[in-house]
């Protein structure tokens, strides 16, 4: 009778030391959210699902990564809020819509300042001026952890887009930024403002005549459907930054915060290279599919956004100077091709 009690004494604690561990296993590992706004077939969204992957690898389990795409939790500017309150763990959108945050961080979306691609990455690298703005991010509630690349900003539009005259009175969407306001309005649109999902529906709808992105979330989005004119302006160049809640870089110990950065870091050189080589295919792809291509001369724009620069230097003084300063030492370093 003793003994089989005993037996029994210790089959039911093996059974809640069995419960307790595998509650203890499952509690291990931290799901955390990441929200953005493009499609599922972009490259965003292709480099947030191998930066989870890496994230779950270099904390050995610890902390796994969800993604949100198509705004499915918030649009840019309301993901960046959310990541100050701690609702959502990771964002990536441009740098110019962290700037309702961290105003002068508006100047990366001064127009034609880099001419390709590596020269973008070197100003991103490199510049002391944006690292001494990004580095103002902690508090303000969100944390910079690498620059993730969109490409270059053009335009889809309704009718054909030949130089700035062809903008004259036309509506065109952008998203909320100060500079990219001045910028296409300097060109000649009327601007409207509005999330990156309802946008297909609203040229569709003819609420704006067409909207301005680089190719890949062009390509992503399939705007060129409804906005058949692609015209390439290039007028910006727009990388998205990857950011995490500062709230959420608190909670991590010291060695995963330290798998996050070599995660964002190692998701940041794939996606600069997938969108670098992406961008001709992407615009054979939409060729064929009925878009058209426009490789216009950028001179007559280029004139056209000197409004532009004169309201950020009235605006931004000596900050207008010190960007530009960096951009020209890339420009000098890296020539264009």
């Amino acid at each position: 009778m003793e003994r089989r009690m005993f037996v029994q004494r210790i089959a039911i604690a093996a059974a809640v030391a069995a419960t307790f561990g595998f509650a203890q296993g499952a509690a291990a590992q931290t799901t955390l959210k990441f929200s953005h706004t493009d499609q599922p077939g972009g490259a965003r969204h292709k480099a947030a699902e191998m930066f989870g992957q890496k994230v779950e690898q270099y904390t050995q389990g610890r902390y796994k990564v969800q993604v949100f795409p198509a705004g499915q939790l918030a649009n840019d500017p309301k993901a960046v809020e959310q990541l100050q309150l701690g609702g959502i763990d990771f964002t990536v959108t441009s740098t110019g819509t962290y700037a309702t945050h961290l105003a002068p961080l508006n100047l990366t979306m001064l127009p034609y300042m880099v001419e390709s691609y590596e020269q973008g990455w070197k100003l991103y690298d490199e510049s002391k001026w944006l690292r001494e703005q990004f580095d103002k991010a902690p508090a303000k509630g969100f944390r910079f952890l690498a620059t993730w690349e969109a490409g270059f900003r053009s335009m889809t539009t309704r009718d054909p887009l030949a130089t700035p005259a062809d903008a004259k009175g036309k509506k065109l969407r952008t998203f909320p930024n100060e500079m990219m306001r001045w910028t296409l309005e300097s060109i000649g649109f009327n601007i409207q403002i509005m999330p990156l999902p309802e946008v297909y529906l609203a040229i569709q709808q003819g609420t704006v005549s067409g909207q301005e992105n680089p190719i890949d979330t062009i390509y992503a989005n399939k705007f060129y459907e409804v906005a058949p004119n692609v015209t390439l302006t290039q007028h910006v160049y727009s990388p998205i930054p990857l950011t995490i809640s500062e709230k959420t870089w608190q909670k991590l110990s010291p060695a995963d915060q330290a798998a996050v950065k070599k995660a964002a870091q190692e998701s940041a050189d794939w996606i600069r290279k997938e969108i670098k080589a992406n961008d001709e295919r992407q615009l054979a792809e939409m060729t064929s599919k009925g878009a058209k291509i426009a490789r216009p001369n950028v001179a007559p724009f280029r004139e056209s956004v000197a409004p532009a620069y004169a309201k950020a230097k009235e605006k931004y003084g000596a900050d207008v100077d010190a960007i530009l300063a960096d951009a020209e030492m890339v420009r000098k370093a890296v020539p264009a091709k």
